[in-house]
Parts: C-alpha cells; structure tokens; sequence
C-alpha cells in the first residue's frame, strides 16, 4: 500500500494539461535483408533477428530525417511553425560532435529565433526524453507549442550482432494544450538506474553492448518497472488499453516484456515495426507510436514505453481525441514510409554508411 502511494506521487502530471498537437514518421527508403548480412558474415543467407532494416542514404543523416518528420508533425498540428518555442532532438548519432542538430531542423521547418533549441542524449530512449522536456515546458504554460524528435542512423559494427538490428529512422511530435490534442497525454513515469549494458566512448566509432546485460537487468527490469508502476498508479491493468508500445530492439524482446505485463499479442501488433525496419534506436518506440496514431480511434488508450541503455525507460499513458480523425491525413502515414522500399546489398549499404573509413 504504501509502495502504490509512493508511486502515485511520483507520476508526472503537468498542472496545465498537455497533448500531442502533431506527429509524423520518417523512414528512410533503403533496406537491408538480415539474410544478406549473414551471407556475408556466416556465408550462409540465414533469416536474423529481424527480416531487415531501414538504412539511411548518403544524403540522410540526423538532421535531414528529423526535418522531413517534423515537417509531417507540423502539418498535422495544422500550425504556423513560428508559434513552436522549443525545437528539440534527441539521437546517439547527431551529426556534430559540436554544433545543435536542434538549430538547424528549428531553422529548416521555419522556427521563430526566439526559441529554445538543443539536443538530447540516453541512448534509446533520447526522444522520449524531449518529448518529457516538452510535456513540461506547455505544461508549465512557459509555452504552447513543443517540438520533441527522436531520431537515429544505423551505427552497428560490421559483423556484431547488433548489425542485423541497427536501423535509421525516427519520429517528431508537437505537444500543446490538451484541447486541441489530437491524442491527450494523461500520465508520466520514469524509471532509471545505472546499467553497463550499452555504450559508445568519445573517439569510438561502433557502440560495444553488455551481453547478458541487455536483457534481464536492462531492458526487461526498466520497462516492466516503468510500465507497471505507471499502470499501478492511475488503476488500470493491461485490459484497460487498446494498444501498447514498447521498445524493440528486435521482435522477442517487446513481445516478451508484453506478455509479462499482460498484454495480449493483438495490443502490440500494430505498434511492432522493428521485424520491417529494425531498431530505429532513439525513434524506436515513438516510430511504433506514430503507426498506432494512424489508426487509433478517438477515446482508444494507449501504453508507450521506451528504453534507453544507460540505463532508464519512460512510460506514458494516451488517449486518442476527435481531431486526430480530421488531422491524421495531413501527412504520409507510418506504413506509408514503410512501403516505400528499395532493397540494397552489403556493398551499397557500406558505402552508405562508410563503413570503410578512408581517413
């Protein structure tokens, strides 16, 4: 008794209540089939862990892909782009060291200059980071209107396990007032703690992962505890939600985590992107959101939960609204971007990616 008032206490709730005012996908074109990286790798074209992944262009990076999603969520929001206060990128592969990914994307989309802008780090779970950042800065009135992305490119090193998985892609969404949401946020909730599992060192080209790490204390402790406290808090079980989202690193561990909570397999279906696209790491779960948004139904609620290595998950409680019927169609759909696909081999995809460093 005295954990579940503990955790009710806990549970984030602006005291201006807050929405998502516009979303929108970007997912790049190419893929590649997880059987051509075991051909090259094994010898041997052997299905991986997921069917394949999206892979970003040599013209693509962090912040090209971030413009065209938040060129979707504007369109959707139906507004000026000079009434957002805050432009906001959260990725563990921004294209500079040293210089905003947030400026530029904030700039392309026709961003006031009086604004907020800046980039967010925790590894997979950088964009849900933002998108609290956002929930707090409307809902603290210092705003209307917020733009939260989650981006990422693929970064696997060749031959690594991580390789099949590594994916490019990513999602942004405009938080405002809850009465002119397209989907009202009702309910936050964090949970982090320090873990080993997952890492990149300045100067350090691919990220090195923990192993058993990954799994049991990570992924699994982070998300169950988020989603579960959080469920915990407002007196709703599993039954109570339409959909539920969860980050993929690939297809077993959310159906797993989903099971565990009491998620029957239909819930997380449609939200389950990563056997197509792969990891889409910082814009893992909120690509799977933005595929849910598509087709929820007003009064339809849902479960987010992302996770980030480091280690810490963030979970949200949403329900879809009227508008989001009259609003989605203002943009490309998820599945859209999905269908749009150009297969690549292993040499086009180390060409685009530069997996061969030349200096």
């Amino acid at each position: 008794m005295e954990e579940h008032k503990h955790v009710k206490d806990i549970v984030n709730k602006p005291s201006r209540h807050v929405g998502i005012i516009g979303y929108g996908a970007y997912i790049p074109r190419y893929r590649l089939p997880g059987t051509e990286i075991s051909r090259i790798w094994s010898g041997q074209a052997t299905p991986g862990p997921v069917k394949e992944k999206a892979v970003a262009g040599l013209d693509e990076d962090v912040i090209t892909m971030s413009i065209e999603a938040a060129r979707n969520a504007v369109a959707r929001a139906g507004i000026d782009p000079q009434l957002l206060r805050a432009v906001w990128v959260g990725s563990e592969s921004h294209p500079y060291a040293v210089k905003p990914s947030g400026t530029i994307v904030a700039e392309a989309i026709g961003a006031p200059e009086h604004i907020q802008a800046g980039d967010w780090e925790f590894a997979c779970k950088a964009g849900t980071e933002a998108f609290v950042a956002a929930m707090g800065l409307v809902g603290s009135s210092m705003a209307d209107y917020a733009l939260a992305i989650g981006m990422d490119t693929a970064q696997g090193k060749p031959g690594d396990a991580l390789e099949y998985t590594a994916a490019s892609g990513g999602a942004a969404f405009i938080i405002g007032p809850a009465e002119k949401a397209l989907a009202r946020v009702d309910a936050h909730y964090s949970f982090v703690t320090d873990m080993p599992d997952f890492w990149r060192r300045a100067h350090q080209k691919y990220p090195e992962h923990g192993q058993r790490f990954t799994g049991e204390p990570a992924y699994f402790n982070h998300i169950y505890s988020a989603a579960s406290r959080l469920m915990e808090s407002e007196g709703l079980t599993a039954e109570d939600f339409k959909y539920a989202v969860f980050h993929q690193p690939n297809e077993k561990f959310p159906r797993r985590v989903a099971k565990q909570l009491g998620f029957k397999p239909e819930q997380i279906e449609d939200g389950l992107l990563s056997p197509v696209i792969g990891n889409t790491y910082a814009g893992a779960s909120m690509v799977g959101l933005t595929a849910i948004l598509d087709i929820a139904a007003p009064g339809d609620r849902i479960l987010i939960t992302s996770y980030g290595s480091g280690a810490g998950s963030d979970a949200f409680i949403i329900t879809a609204q009227e508008a989001l019927l009259e609003r989605r169609g203002a943009a490309l759909s998820t599945q859209d971007y999905i269908a749009r696909r150009t297969e690549i081999d292993y040499a086009t995809y180390t060409r685009f990616r530069n997996k061969i460093a030349m200096k």
